[in-house]
């Protein structure tokens, strides 16, 4: 029904930067909020930016400063740029987005998720 795919990871060496671009497709009525999570090496899964249909971004505080979100709401589509990349920024960087789509009678919000696109930060 609705899609989110993922496009930009790769390998960058500290200091480096890199540009991530998830794109939403299928049916829906809007999107809502578009973030990035990202899931270091035997860690669990934890927010790194967000960016609502208007309004203010948040970031987590690691990379405030170095990461920009930006959406385009005509492509339906969200970027990450990540500029001074560390070593602990590595990780499998995942897109979410909370997606109304009509069911029915209804409208539903739910929050899907991209396949998740490979970061590694290494010399």
């Amino acid at each position: 029904q609705v899609q989110l795919v993922e496009s930009g990871g790769g390998l960058v060496q500290p200091g480096g930067s890199l540009r991530l671009s998830c794109a939403a497709s299928g049916r829906f009525v809007s999107i809502n909020i578009m973030g990035w999570y990202r899931q270091p090496p035997g860690q669990q899964r934890e927010f790194v930016a967000a960016i609502p249909t208007g309004g203010t971004t948040t970031y987590e505080d690691s990379v405030k400063g170095r990461f920009t979100i930006s959406r385009d709401n005509a492509k339906n589509t969200v970027y990450l740029q990540m500029n001074s990349l560390k070593p602990e920024d590595t990780g499998v960087y995942y897109c979410n987005m909370d997606v109304t789509f009509s069911s029915g009678n209804y409208r539903i919000t739910r929050p899907f998720w991209g396949q998740g696109t490979q970061v590694t930060v290494s010399s």
